[in-house]
């Protein structure tokens, strides 16, 4: 079958307090969320129409269930979704304070997780090929067999060969607790830049990938490394967008602030959904800063997800919108 996006790592349920601004120590109850990175693309790609899936592993118990129903009831293809015995399904909590302190705790992921065990003789490659997009994670890397898998993923998709609809996109999202080394991880990156076409990431999160600088410098290093569109996210600044012809640079979208958790996967859906319409980079750009404005703006993640028409109607509010 073939998907507008193919997302391939991190699946876990989001345990998150309808406490706002106590520790988790002080919190009385809690809200059941699908979560994990990439299979949130997935289902902010899913809240704009597009026909997305994850390619991911959970544990063999009623959380793994959970997130397979949460998976369907979205609209996410879950055919690539397979239990692992003697694994636990991850759970994630989080304090929620308002305005930046948003502490996560990962459960059932050390020393390794279902998602990465991900076996490279279970990916169907011919899925992989197919996808429009194809999404994966830094976070994807951090141990075998996962690291090789995403590695055959990537290799089943060579650049040259890509139709001009199709992207491979890494999402740069390096989280230290997860790795040995730093220097591990930029390893690992480098190694699958080489067949990649778009990159998304951070300040941090691009140091660990081509090292640090400006975001210019940075962009410049991933361009150089192959990718096609750079995406470098400057906090305060906006978000900026490079490609060999192009800058784009997007403003930030004003909000309160209420948990800014799925902030950068409702970026990542929305962005993926643009390119997949044909924006320019332009649009491409406000439409994803402002899907992500929109879910920084609420509690949860994959449950608070914006629609198009939401997203653009923030966008005309602020006087950004355009004909989608």
């Amino acid at each position: 079958m073939s998907y507008d996006l193919l997302t391939m790592g991190r699946i876990s349920v989001d345990i998150y307090p309808n406490d706002i601004g106590v520790g988790l120590e002080d919190v009385t109850s809690f809200g059941k969320y699908l979560g994990g990175s990439p299979s949130n693309v997935a289902v902010a790609a899913a809240k704009h129409g597009r026909k997305p899936a994850v390619i991911t592993r959970t544990g063999d118990d009623p959380f793994g269930e959970y997130l397979h129903r949460e998976l369907r009831r979205y609209g996410v293809d879950d055919a690539h979704v397979t239990p692992v015995a003697g694994l636990q399904t991850p759970a994630t909590f989080c304090a929620i304070k308002p305005p930046e302190d948003f502490p996560l705790y990962f459960y059932g992921r050390f020393p390794t997780a279902p998602d990465l065990q991900i076996k490279p003789e279970e990916i169907d490659v011919q899925a992989v090929k197919d996808s429009r997009i194809f999404w994966s994670t830094v976070t994807g890397l951090c141990q075998d067999p996962s690291r090789s898998a995403q590695l055959e993923a990537h290799r089943a998709r060579p650049r040259e060969e890509l139709r001009e609809d199709q992207h491979t996109v890494l999402d740069l999202d390096y989280r230290p607790m997860f790795w040995d080394s730093i220097e591990d991880a930029t390893e690992q990156v480098r190694e699958n830049l080489k067949y990649v076409t778009i990159a998304i990431g951070n300040r941090e999160e691009c140091a660990v990938a081509v090292g640090d600088g400006s975001p210019e410098e940075q962009a410049d290093r991933l361009l150089d490394a192959g990718v096609k569109i750079a995406v470098v996210k400057m906090g305060s600044k906006g978000v900026m967008a490079k490609t060999a012809n192009e800058t784009v640079i997007s403003e930030p979208v004003a909000v309160e602030t209420r948990n800014g958790l799925g902030a950068g996967d409702s970026f990542g859906g929305a962005f993926c959904h643009g390119i997949l319409s044909g924006w320019d980079m332009q649009n491409v750009l406000d439409f994803a800063n402002a899907a992500g404005a929109i879910v920084a703006s609420r509690i949860a993640c994959s449950e608070d997800m914006p629609t198009t028409a939401e997203v653009l109607g923030l966008l005309n509010e602020r006087g950004r919108g355009f004909a989608a």
